[in-house]
């Protein structure tokens, strides 16, 4: 018999906290939740979580930084940051940190169930188990998917989790151009796209190509194919 997920909520206000807790509780998961950032960041760091939901807007110590240390250490904890404002600044900072998604609130419970068990479906992994990307004149680009790691010119590169989401399944649909609403769909779990929303998978493919580019404003891995999408380029397949 599989265990529940076990979920941490790091939340402030005691009526979102509290609903959040019998939310999840109600849906099947199991709970452990924290007031303050520097009490969350203890319990990430020392418990085994499938799940962070992230407040930004927190005492002690702010969601972003929570974030930011937690990645620090665990480059595969899914975290999704709950927050009151949705301006671009704070997206893409926490996107930036290595945040899997946000919630902006209020929020329905609908939405956070959808966004909470497309995370946790992506987070089990896929058949992948090694990317190869060759570059003339360089040496090749080889990612260890199931460690979130890789290496170029004998440099170590280190992946969030959702990176390499979208890597994998560029991967396994490099024969064509991939669109934003398709990487929405297939790797966040999204049922539409919301322009805000293209804009994370913009973010996320800026941040692969200073990983992955030999020169990151002219890819040659990491192709914008226009009016279609994204293509993975040089893959051995």
């Amino acid at each position: 018999m599989n265990a529940k997920p076990h979920i941490l909520v790091v939340e402030d206000e005691a009526a979102i906290r509290t609903g959040l807790i019998d939310v999840l509780l109600f849906h099947g998961y199991e709970v452990t939740s924290a007031e303050d950032g520097i009490a969350g960041l203890d319990h990430a760091l020392a418990g085994r979580f499938d799940l962070v939901l992230l407040d930004i807007m927190l005492p002690g110590m702010n969601g972003f930084d929570v974030c930011n240390a937690i990645r620090d250490v665990n480059k595969e904890l899914p975290i999704i940051m709950l927050t009151a404002k949705v301006s671009d600044e704070d997206i893409v900072r926490g996107l930036r940190l290595g945040a899997d998604d946000y919630v902006a609130k209020p929020f329905s419970v609908e939405q956070l169930m959808l966004r909470i068990a497309a995370v946790l479906r992506r987070s089990r992994g896929s058949d992948v188990v090694e990317i190869v990307l060759r570059t003339d004149g360089c040496s090749d680009t080889v990612i260890d998917t199931r460690n979130l790691a890789g290496t170029f010119d004998e440099q170590a590169i280190h992946f969030t989790r959702r990176e390499m989401e979208i890597l994998e399944y560029l991967y396994a649909h490099a024969e064509r151009p991939v669109s934003r609403d398709e990487l929405l769909t297939e790797v966040w779990g999204y049922a539409k796209n919301l322009d805000i929303e293209t804009r994370t998978v913009d973010i996320h493919i800026a941040k692969l190509r200073r990983k992955l580019e030999p020169d990151p404003k002219h890819p040659v891995h990491l192709v914008t194919v226009r009016g279609a999408g994204y293509r993975l380029s040089g893959a051995l397949t």
